[in-house]
């Protein structure tokens, strides 16, 4: 929290990296003053999303490289880490073949050799467990109910949790292993890169939401606000997706979507391009090619034909239009004041009030049948598998600890294969904009520790 609240917006200046003076609103809450949920906007957005986070620090290891402090071994997979005294020493595994695929795409597995190599420390920083689905299930909390027969991918397949096991196997503890954060709004990416990928939507409060039966979702499980109160009702529904039924209004100004690929304007630092899809008409060029070719989109200028379209898309038609129309109509009837009962219009208000989201984030408040704010659009979503909240125990000084609650002496981790710090730092829930400052933090604490320890 020190961290966070004082060096850290400095320290990223130093390295480089800048952030867009929008800050988001996510993971609203929509409980009361105590309850869970961001207070304040916090969500921030890095110019360059990932890639420009991490071009700081990967031109410092090139330049290390360049004076010989570093060597890069691509290709070889850990199998094992060794040890000596009980100290970790080191790690052992398998040459992989050369492969030529960009990055995030399965690559081969063809194995042409061995290795092991020795040092005085070796860190940890695999990632999660998000692209091993049968860990996930393994592992799925009873408190969100029965795990989901379908999900889809929102982290490449290799990032799979073997560096958690292995490092349990050499004796480091791993702790709070049902401590996840999967996304409830995840849709299957219509041109994708590794297998069963999926892209999250981040969106805003307007749309709304059913079950896989056609009624609204309960309070304040609205778009944005509550993501594992929702990943729960979901798991204990018996369905493994629900629905936004939304307008072309509501798409254009409320859409936004996950991964760096999806977001080029920011992605290229470019400021035309940014005005040209943010701020002018229209939705962004990434969301307007989901609802073109994405298997998960209906698009349609009326509601019966909305909802048969809809059951298209499932095994079994599980919509009944009436139902349905039901909810439109009655959330639609609130919009004829400029006041109403009805909680999420009140939101979709008071989302407004706070001036960033007003101008790039929440559509003016219309009814869904209203002709001149379609077509209409319906949206299934799927269980989008991201973040790890448990994993390898560590002490402050990013030491991996034994079941004893001793350091491990040799070894260190850092980031999500951590639970982004200690083994769970954000507890069983977490708040949107915490994630990557624990990455940044915990890795920067473990380079700094080894490196006091190495120098002895």
């Amino acid at each position: 929290m020190d961290f966070a609240a004082g060096e850290k917006r400095s320290w990223l200046r130093e390295q480089g990296v800048r952030l867009l003076p929008m800050v988001g609103w996510a993971e609203r809450g929509g409980y009361g003053a105590i309850g869970h949920g961001n207070s304040v906007p916090r969500f921030h957005i890095a110019w360059g999303t990932g890639p420009g986070v991490v071009a700081p620090f990967v031109r410092r290891v090139r330049e290390a490289q360049t004076r010989g402090l570093v060597e890069l071994r691509f290709r070889h997979r850990v199998d094992a880490l060794t040890a000596t005294n009980g100290a970790v020493d080191g790690v052992r595994g398998r040459v992989l073949a050369p492969d030529g695929r960009a990055r995030g795409q399965s690559s081969n597995r063809d194995e042409i050799g061995d290795f092991e190599l020795n040092a005085g420390a070796v860190i940890v920083t695999s990632g999660g467990i998000g692209g091993n689905h049968e860990l996930v299930r393994r592992n799925w909390p009873k408190r969100l109910g029965d795990p989901p027969k379908r999900m889809i991918s929102g982290v490449p397949q290799h990032v799979d949790g073997r560096m958690i096991e292995i490092a349990e196997d050499a004796g480091a503890s791993v702790i709070h292993p049902d401590r996840m954060w999967h996304y409830t709004e995840g849709i299957q990416n219509w041109d994708p890169i590794w297998p069963m990928h999926g892209i999250r939507i981040l969106p805003g409060p307007s749309s709304l939401w059913l079950d896989a039966t056609g009624r609204r979702l309960p309070v304040p499980l609205f778009p944005g606000f509550d993501t594992l109160g929702t990943l729960e009702h979901i798991a204990r529904s018996g369905h493994d997706h629900t629905w936004f039924v939304l307008t072309q209004k509501i798409i254009e100004k409320e859409f936004a979507l996950s991964g760096s690929e999806q977001n080029p304007d920011i992605t290229d630092r470019s400021i035309r391009k940014l005005l040209g899809s943010r701020v002018a008409s229209g939705a962004p060029a990434p969301v307007e090619a989901f609802k073109k070719h994405g298997a998960d989109f209906v698009v349609e200028r009326d509601l019966r034909a909305l909802v048969a379209g809809m059951n298209r898309l499932t095994d079994e038609p599980l919509l009944d239009f009436e139902q349905v129309e039901r909810e439109v109509v009655a959330r639609d009837r609130e919009f004829d004041n400029p006041y109403a009962k009805d909680l999420q219009v009140t939101a979709i208000h008071g989302a407004r009030r706070y001036l960033a989201d007003r101008l790039t984030r929440v559509a003016a408040p219309h009814k869904l049948l209203d002709p001149d704010a379609g077509p209409l659009i319906g949206v299934k979503l799927h269980i989008l598998t991201r973040k790890t909240l448990g994993g390898l125990q560590t002490d402050l000084q990013a030491r991996a600890l034994r079941a004893d609650g001793e350091p491990l002496p040799g070894l260190y981790a850092a980031g999500e294969v951590a639970g982004f710090g200690g083994g769970g730092m954000h507890g069983y829930r977490a708040l949107e904009g915490t994630f990557l400052g624990g990455c940044l933090f915990s890795g920067r604490t473990a380079g700094r520790a080894v490196a006091a320890e190495v120098r002895g």
